[in-house]
């Protein structure tokens, strides 16, 4: 029978139940038309068929009890002696046929098979309930005496039905006695129960023998009910015992497929042991598969020769008791397991190689970490990595690794290197020669050697290496490229962070809150007409210096320079949310850097600062041909308007960027200010400095 469920699992488990149900459809049309239930009585047949299911149940209860000792499995166990003291009073009802071995019917014919149903049934339902451990624990303990004890119940029913002393001696009055119609109440409630249990456990597992011992028992209640309900020697007293037949049989032959399928009955029902003995199961066979696995490794890494390999196999298979089919299968299974996880090593290598391509990774430093990663999977292949450098190709030695990488490199292999790149395509003698380019034209070749033809897998795999150290090393420098770029307007930090996140400073425009500080310098014109040139270049180099280091110290982005002033950003590009904090923090470093300046050169003049947050237009905008990084808005002109209002060496803040620095800010209000090009007045704050944590770097 198919494993009940998957596709089509409703129409199974309909023609599946349809089976089960059809004997006891047969069973009602006996009783229900008496007239049809025939009379047969053949003695001889029915002492052969009884005997012969009695000795199956038999060896299912050797084989089950042998299983439950091996794995001590407690299940196991119940189910064992459910079986055999079916087969023992079924042996005794073959025993006490009539006119067989003893001359007359007795009781011990009529009532050996309900009391043996019964007692079968309770073992049945014990299996399948949930056991407390103690209760498992005292079973096993005492499985001994319990075996005892019931061969001890057979022998004296065996003694008092066969030697013909009473109460088995007398013959009952009928076929539907009270005994027997409450026996086999009760074994169709317990099989019944424990066929339940057994089923919801198939629901989880999906074993055959699982559903065997389900069919099994469902069999063995419909036996119960024919056994309540038929007549002797009628065709419903023939049905139990053909009932029985089909239940016993039934478990037997799917332990016989399993057997001839697996070539061993160590493990035939183990799927229907307890879920400790299932998962000690899998977790021996986890283990005998990391062995093989272990032991494929070796092998293909010439650590094992074949013949060891075989042992290693057998070692193994003995160990946990597995068949020869089993140990097949789990060969195969370490094959597959082994190549994939092979596999995996070398695909974390290509991942590996692309992560290394960081902001300011080096050439070399980035091709010798793919040299020792692409040597550490491939273990058994000298890996070099050759690079052009002025027209010529260049095998650096600290490039190589893997065995023999601190020997000269063959003649032939660079002769195979050159062809490779004179090709633009793999190359292959001794060694497998991947070119790699670098924006379309050649920059280095990988060679990889392992003493022999290179697996068409590994070449795929190396190919595709070849292509990830071009494209790492591509990005590397143009990553290079934009820090420095990017360096020359705006702090590390917010470079770094723009160029692992792009999307930071996308083209166009987007509403932000920022917070923008404007700084110039007062007096400059009168300073400019009395100064030459150079000192007006110095004066200017020392005080954008020292308000450059401050602006990107506080990683705020410094977006144009017009003349004496200078125009910064906060939160934009890279997001900061104390954005307000930082810029104050800024200008007050601004200020303290260019008092110093000025208190050795007085009649220089003195940086104004003013700042202001909330909503403006940021991103690169311009034409087609010239972009560049701004801000626009109201909030952004009443930055500029506030520095205009304040006095050389003052830091003046808008009423939005001292609500957003809180408390902390030292503050002198200076009211509502009427700006230039403004209709509404600002409130505006001289910034002294700040109170508890927050201070000026």
């Amino acid at each position: 029978m198919e494993p009940v469920g998957g596709r089509g699992g409703a129409a199974r488990v309909t023609v599946w139940a349809a089976h089960l149900a059809a004997p006891m459809a047969g069973l009602w049309l006996l009783v229900a038309r008496p007239d049809t239930d025939v009379h047969w009585q053949h003695e001889p047949a029915h002492f052969w068929l009884v005997l012969i299911v009695a000795l199956v149940s038999l060896g299912l209860a050797i084989v089950i009890n042998q299983a439950a000792r091996r794995r001590s499995d407690t299940r196991l166990l119940l189910v064992a002696l459910s079986f055999l003291v079916a087969a023992a009073f079924l042996g005794l009802h073959a025993a006490a046929t009539p006119q067989v071995v003893l001359d007359a019917r007795n009781a011990g014919f009529a009532y050996a098979s309900p009391v043996g149903l019964t007692l079968a049934a309770v073992f049945a339902a014990l299996s399948a309930a949930d056991l407390s451990e103690r209760t498992r624990a005292g079973l096993l303990r005492w499985s001994g005496w319990l075996r005892a004890a019931l061969l001890a119940l057979v022998a004296a029913w065996a003694i008092v039905s066969l030697t013909g002393h009473p109460p088995l001696n007398r013959i009952p009055g009928g076929d539907r006695s009270t005994p027997a119609v409450l026996l086999g109440a009760a074994g169709i409630i317990l099989f019944s129960y424990a066929a339940v249990r057994y089923y919801l456990l198939y629901r989880r597992r999906r074993a055959v023998m699982l559903l065997s011992v389900v069919t099994a028992y469902v069999l063995l209640a419909e036996s119960a009910v024919a056994m309540a309900a038929g007549s002797s020697w009628h065709a419903s007293w023939w049905l139990w015992h053909a009932l029985m037949a089909a239940g016993f049989g039934y478990v037997a032959y799917s332990a016989w497929v399993q057997f001839r399928n697996e070539g061993a009955a160590a493990g035939l029902f183990a799927s229907v042991g307890t879920d400790d003995t299932v998962r000690e199961l899998r977790a021996s066979y986890g283990k005998a598969l990391e062995g093989l696995v272990g032991a494929l490794q070796g092998s293909e890494r010439g650590a094992l020769t074949e013949d060891q390999m075989a042992a290693t196999t057998e070692r193994v298979a003995r160990r946990f008791e597995l068949t020869d089919g089993q140990a097949a299968v789990l060969g195969r299974a370490a094959g597959a397991l082994a190549a994939e996880r092979d596999q995996i090593r070398k695909l974390g290598a290509l991942v590996a190689v692309g992560q290394d391509a960081r902001v300011v990774v080096a050439d070399f430093e980035l091709l010798r970490s793919a040299v020792q990663r692409v040597a550490c999977v491939f273990d058994r292949y000298t890996v070099r990595i050759g690079l052009i450098e002025e027209n010529r190709l260049v095998f650096p030695p600290v490039l190589a690794a893997g065995p023999g990488s601190g020997e000269p490199l063959p003649a032939h292999m660079f002769r195979g290197a050159q062809a490779a790149l004179a090709q633009r395509a793999p190359h292959t003698d001794q060694a497998l020669h991947l070119p790699f380019l670098v924006k379309g034209h050649p920059a280095g070749v990988l060679v990889a050697d392992r003493g022999g033809p290179v697996p068409e897998r590994d070449a795929a795999l190396l190919a595709s290496l070849a292509a990830q150290i071009a494209i790492a090393l591509e990005n590397a420098r143009l990553y290079r490229t934009l820090d420095v770029l990017f360096r020359q307007y705006m702090s590390p930090d917010v470079a770094t962070a723009l160029v692992a996140d792009p999307s930071q400073a996308a083209l166009g425009g987007a509403v932000l809150e920022v917070t923008s500080l404007f700084a110039d310098l007062r007096g400059f014109s009168t300073f400019s007409e009395f100064s030459s040139p150079g000192e007006i270049v110095e004066m200017l180099n020392r005080y954008f210096d020292v308000a450059t280091h401050a602006v990107l110290g506080e990683n705020g982005t410094v977006v144009q320079f017009v003349g004496d002033a200078l125009m910064a950003l906060f939160n934009a590009p890279a997001r900061q949310p104390d954005h307000a904090l930082r810029a104050a923090r800024a200008a007050l470093t601004m200020q303290q850097g260019v008092d110093r300046i000025a208190a050795r050169r007085p009649e220089w003049p003195r940086f104004r600062v003013g700042i202001n947050t909330g909503e403006a237009l940021v991103g690169n905008i311009g034409g087609e041909a010239l972009r560049n990084f701004n801000a626009m808005g109201d909030a952004v002109n009443v930055a500029a308007r506030l520095e205009s209002r304040a006095e050389p060496g003052q830091v003046v803040i808008g009423a939005s960027t001292r609500d957003r620095i809180g408390d902390c800010a030292l503050v002198t209000p200076l009211g509502e200010l009427i700006v230039k090009g403004r209709v509404q007045p600002v409130s505006a704050y001289v910034l002294h400095g700040f109170s508890g944590g927050d201070h000026v770097n």
